[in-house]
């Protein structure tokens, strides 16, 4: 019979952005972005508790006047996972639980994503997953497109802003493109954060590896589903693009 494990998803949203400042609120089709990200969210079933983790009072009131689950963060977190931290803490949830890290800036998400990622901690060795999916050699040249390369089982050996591996008789290469969301277990996610920035870490600008520096395990999940964020301003026309096609196909 399989464990039963419970699973939360905290989206973690701060006003301050140096491209996108108040991109939270952002207008998608007369909706906020976080308001977005939530309701898809939402649609897994696999979680038992979202809610939105924030650091500004103007997020938290909207989220609350929307009738979003949302708690209150310090100002001064040096990362999104720390901020999740927090709000898992401020929760009281169990050393067991699953905590699912959604990023706020992803108004397209993928209910079925978060499936997949909360899917392999049936096996009580799994200490953090994240997904990833196969992508052209166009895509791996794009330094913001961060890779993967995992071993037979799933594991991650090493994430880089590189095109890794490296094809050294020229030929083209198979590459797996990292999409930035993660779920730990409340008791790995605590010595994440407890640990502070590795070598690695400092030097890709890439948070995962401080987990590979330190030995904890992370478990690459393949997705076919691909993840479309919102950096700057200029995203938010694709972003209504896509949503516009979706509701027309659906009428």
């Amino acid at each position: 019979m399989e464990k039963e494990y419970k699973c939360y998803g905290i989206i973690p949203v701060r006003f301050g952005s140096t491209r996108f400042p108040g991109k939270p609120l952002a207008d998608i089709c007369g909706k906020p972005m976080f308001l977005h990200v939530y309701e898809r969210a939402i649609k897994c079933t696999r979680l038992t508790k979202t809610l939105v983790a924030t650091d500004d009072e103007r997020i938290f009131s909207a989220a609350k006047s929307l009738g979003v689950p949302a708690v209150m963060t310090r100002t001064d977190h040096p990362s999104g996972t720390d901020r999740v931290l927090e709000a898992a803490q401020l929760l009281n949830l169990p050393d067991d639980a699953i905590i699912v890290n959604i990023q706020g800036d992803e108004p397209l998400l993928e209910p079925d994503m978060l499936t997949e990622l909360v899917g392999p901690f049936v096996s009580p060795g799994i200490e953090v997953t994240t997904l990833a999916r196969k992508i052209g050699q166009n895509e791996a040249a794009n330094t913001n497109q961060v890779k993967v390369v995992f071993s037979g089982t799933g594991k991650a050996l090493y994430f880089s802003r590189a095109p890794v591996p490296f094809y050294r008789d020229g030929r083209e290469g198979s590459f797996f493109g990292h999409i930035g969301l993660y779920a730990f277990r409340m008791k790995t996610l605590m010595r994440f954060v407890s640990l502070g920035p590795s070598g690695l870490e400092t030097a890709e600008k890439l948070e995962q590896l401080r987990l590979l520096e330190n030995d904890i395990p992370v478990h690459v999940v393949i997705t076919a589903h691909k993840s479309i964020g919102v950096d700057c301003p200029e995203d938010i026309n694709t972003i209504c693009e896509i949503l516009g096609k979706r509701n027309r196909e659906t009428i």
